[in-house]
């Protein structure tokens, strides 16, 4: 039920995103004297941060706090870091619909969810040795992605873009109560950027990652940022 719900949330972000995109984009691709790209390639390299939230805590784990023993490592709300590449695949739609590009995306990110100082595995009462206290248990997330970007008004100075569906790869830390820690999923995503100058881009970046929580815990996950891209 959980998941169902999670993928009922990621369509309609997508379609709102969609939305926005041909919004902002006027609905149609831009003419053919907007196509004149100043770059030879279109491919960006770029650097992302922001917030990012957790849509279920992972409270009351053996690892994550010793199953509350001394209050919950429940914090869902932290920030994100990461950097990627989009290469060019067309121009053009495969030369169906000028001014409408479609980019590979390959991307790192690195999500830090707030965390406390609670029981653990080594806390005396959690495992019945005298071996230790309470400490700072880090809430992370590495997650690795492959993703399509559709990116409309190619050739102008602001490009808003979606991704319609992407490959996601994840690592969590602490590892879940059973010892997994890899998952896979799919992320969803929008955004748009504006040329500062000659090849140096800003922009926005919103995304939703829906998992399929191998882990025996609930990894989905929302994002939202700012990056800054360079051509080349």
């Amino acid at each position: 039920m959980e998941i169902w719900k999670s993928g009922r949330i990621g369509a309609r972000f997508v379609a709102v995103l969609l939305a926005a995109a041909f919004a902002v984009g006027g609905g149609w691709p831009a003419s053919a004297e907007e196509t004149a790209e100043t770059t030879s390639t279109g491919n960006r390299v770029f650097f992302r941060g922001g917030a990012a939230g957790l849509t279920s805590d992972r409270g009351g784990e053996l690892i994550t706090d010793g199953h509350g023993a001394v209050g919950k490592n429940d914090g869902s709300f932290g920030y994100y870091i990461g950097g990627g590449t989009d290469l060019m695949v067309t121009r053009d739609l495969w030369g169906m619909a000028k001014g409408i590009a479609v980019v590979g995306e390959i991307g790192l990110e690195f999500k830090r969810w707030a965390s406390n100082n609670v029981a653990n595995g080594d806390t005396t009462g959690v495992t019945g040795v005298s071996n230790g206290g309470l400490s700072k248990v880090q809430l992370t997330m590495l997650t690795v992605s492959v993703s399509p970007k559709v990116k409309f008004r190619q050739g102008t100075d602001f490009q808003p873009w979606v991704i319609p569906a992407g490959l996601d790869f994840h690592v969590i830390s602490p590892t879940s109560s059973q010892i997994n820690y890899l998952d896979i999923g799919v992320q969803f995503g929008g955004g748009a950027e504006f040329r500062v100058w000659k090849e140096l881009w800003l922009g926005l970046d919103s995304r939703f990652h829906l998992a399929s929580n191998q882990t025996n815990t609930v990894n989905n996950f929302w994002t939202a940022g700012v990056y800054g891209a360079i051509g080349f």
